[in-house]
């Protein structure tokens, strides 16, 4: 190898061994807090037993027993009486039985002219 080389090889080694310097230790810091060691106990105590707001599916817990306001003999009669009451979304709700219509048409004569439509025959008006 050529001198140059090796001197810059050598610089470049003594640049990183430099470079490249650890941390200091300076041992475990001495925690500080206000607090005594029995309030701290106290306060995980109550966090321990205490919701966790931040879990899963904390939302879906079982809900309370709902109390109802009227007694269950009127509510299963007001649903007998649904029951048995016309069906609110049924089409032509409210309008009542629909008249039977009656017709000054011949029923022979509408199938015949229903048939030539079918068959593309021109009725004869």
């Amino acid at each position: 190898m050529k001198t140059s080389k090796i001197i810059a090889a050598a610089a470049l080694s003594l640049l990183a061994a430099v470079g490249a310097q650890a941390e200091t230790y300076d041992g475990v810091h001495a925690p500080v807090s206000a607090n005594s060691r029995s309030e701290v106990r106290a306060q995980a105590v109550v966090a321990a037993r205490s919701e966790n707001p931040y879990a899963e599916a904390v939302s879906s817990r079982v809900t309370p027993v709902l109390t109802a306001s009227t007694d269950r003999a009127a509510v299963r009669n007001e649903a007998v009486a649904a029951a048995h009451s016309a069906d609110p979304y049924a089409e032509g709700y409210g309008q009542g039985v629909a008249p039977v219509l009656a017709s000054t048409v011949d029923r022979a004569t509408v199938r015949a002219e229903a048939r030539a439509a079918a068959r593309g025959q021109q009725l004869a008006l």
